[in-house]
Order: C-alpha cells, then sequence, then structure tokens
C-alpha cells in the first residue's frame, strides 16, 4: 500500500479503551518491542498509538536458555522465557525514558501466582506515565499444578479482580488461544473488570533440526507467532467481539495496514503488532500511514466507522 504523504493531515484515527486514549488504534506487541528505546532510531515513536513493553514480573528473570527463536514456516516460534529486569528496575530504569515520549505507555504484567500479580500491580500503580496494564494470563499458576491462568475461566477472573481492584488505570487482559472457547475466557475476565481484552497471545509449537534429531528450541516448545496465525486470530476476535461490551485488541500476523484494517472491520477497535517489528522496524508506523490512507480514500469520518463493520449472513 502506497503510504501517505506525512504532511497531508491524517483522518480522525482516534481510539479508546476504558479511559486510555490514544491518537491510532496501533500498538507494538508486548515482547517484540523491548521497552521502545531500542526503537527509537529506526522509527517515529511518536506516531504509535500506543506503546506495550515486553512482560514485567515481580522479580528479574533470566529467560531460557538459547536457542530460544526459530524461524518457521511463515512464522517464527520462540521461547524466550519471560525474560526481564523486574518491577523495580523498569521503574527506575525504563519508566523515565516512557514518561518523555507523549505516547501512552501500557505495561504488560505476569507472575505465577495470584498474589505476584497483585503485587507488581500495587508497585506500579500511580507511577507516572503508565497509561494501562496488559495482563498476561497465559502464565503457569505454580500454586495450581502449572496450569496457566488463560486455561480456566475461574482463574482468568481472579487475576483480573487482583490487577483491577489494586489500580485505577485501564486493565486489558491478554488472552491465550490454547483453549476451547476463547469467548467463554473473555467473558470470565470481563466479569472480573477489564475494560479490554487483547487477542491472541502465541499458538503452542515446536520444531525439529533434522540434521541433529533434535528440538530446534532449548525449550522444546514454544509460541507461534506471525502471519501463520492470522486466520486464526482473526476468527477468534470476531468471535469474542461479537461476545463482550468491552474493547477487543486483535494480535496476530499483522504485517501491513491491510492485516490492521481485517481486525478493525472483524470487530477490534485496536490492534498490535508483533512479529512484524523484527522484519521491519518501521512496520507499525507504516500501518498508521496505511490505515489513514485507507479512511481517507474511502471518504470515512473516522476510523470508528469501520469497526465491526463485517457484513454477514445470518
Amino acid at each position: 500500500m502506497e503510504i501517505m504523504n506525512t504532511t497531508t493531515p491524517f483522518p480522525d484515527l482516534r481510539v479508546t479503551i476504558g479511559t486510555l486514549r490514544m491518537q491510532n488504534p496501533v500498538m507494538t506487541a508486548s515482547g517484540t518491542f523491548g521497552y521502545a528505546r531500542e526503537f527509537a532510531n529506526l522509527m517515529n515513536l511518536h506516531r504509535l498509538g500506543g506503546i506495550i513493553v515486553k512482560g514485567i514480573s515481580l522479580e528479574p528473570r533470566p529467560g531460557n536458555p538459547p536457542p530460544r527463536i526459530v524461524e518457521t514456516a511463515c512464522g517464527m516460534l520462540n521461547a524466550i522465557g519471560l525474560e526481564n529486569v523486574g518491577v523495580d528496575r523498569f521503574i527506575q530504569e525504563k519508566v523515565p525514558y516512557l514518561q518523555g515520549l507523549g505516547v501512552p505507555a501500557i505495561v504488560n504484567i505476569l507472575g505465577d501466582s495470584i498474589e505476584e500479580y497483585r503485587e507488581v500491580t500495587e508497585r506500579l500503580a500511580g507511577v507516572a506515565g503508565i497509561a494501562a496494564i496488559e495482563v498476561n494470563i497465559s502464565c503457569p499458576n505454580v500454586k495450581k499444578g502449572g496450569v496457566a491462568f488463560g486455561a480456566n475461566p475461574d482463574m482468568a477472573k481472579a487475576v483480573t479482580e487482583a490487577v483491577a481492584q489494586n489500580c485505577n488505570i485501564p486493565v486489558i487482559v491478554k488472552l491465550s488461544p490454547n483453549v476451547s472457547d476463547i469467548a467463554v475466557m473473555a467473558e470470565a475476565v470481563e466479569e472480573g473488570g477489564a475494560d479490554g481484552v487483547s487477542l491472541i497471545n502465541t499458538l503452542i509449537g515446536m520444531a525439529i533440526d533434522l540434521d541433529s534429531r533434535r528440538p530446534a528450541l532449548a525449550n522444546v516448545i514454544g509460541g507461534l507467532s506471525g502471519p501463520a496465525i492470522k486466520p486464526v486470530a482473526l476468527r477468534m476476535v470476531y468471535q469474542v467481539a461479537r461476545r463482550v461490551s468491552i474493547p477487543v485488541i486483535g494480535i496476530g500476523g499483522i504485517d501491513c495496514a491491510r492485516d490492521a484494517l481485517e481486525f478493525l472491520v472483524a470487530g477490534a477497535t485496536a490492534v498490535q503488532v508483533g512479529t512484524a517489528n523484527f522484519i521491519n522496524p518501521r512496520a507499525s508506523e507504516e500501518i498508521v500511514e496505511g490505515i489513514a490512507a485507507y479512511i481517507k480514500e474511502h471518504k470515512l469520518n473516522s476510523v470508528r466507522d469501520l469497526i465491526g463493520t463485517l457484513q454477514v449472513e445470518e
């Protein structure tokens, strides 16, 4: 798609998630954009609708041993292991930079127990420059035998309540696709107080190195992302948007503006760009420009006129 001349006034691309106001619906997906500073010399960060930093836990995590990333057909497998600096260092070392960007910074949080989610939230609550919290519920609940919070509606609701009750900024819950009915999970976190849901997180997969007959990832299994998962993500966004009243954020294989526009038409209020950042660091910025060009070309008043407009025979 042709990139719009940046001197031309943009159409109205504003969207809201709870009280979170964004200048456009394009966000960066957690785990693919570092803490934002890493991309400062590669693109114009100020053009983004929101920046979601990599997942933050109560204590620092070293992550899994390498190899931790492997390319697959139309996608990528990763088993980074949620490596991060921990909440205290994040506040001290990373937040000051985010505060100066003028773009909403959303902090993705994770934990191995409800108590950890609650404590991370409490430490972030009231920190200037944090616009919202995204809750990663794909983590295992160590107190319940390692079952992922996102695989059980009751546990997902409990985590959501623990976070929502301890902060006064929007809470977005990131849903796992590795469940029997993702719409049920969305309903559970909505009941728990979520202001929005983002989906999908990665699908579970693996790859094998035939020369060594060993797993391509040291962790054996990992999360599949990239264009390969887009049809699955689009279907799930469509289903969830019809079941909940809170905003839906679409994630999964978004490489260009047309991909993002499909998610918006399916019912997403906003989108997140992930794996594409590794291929083209300017992908998110170009997607903003492409969405603006589409809105102008089709003579729409705003991007909000496009959301949820899929024509389906009932």
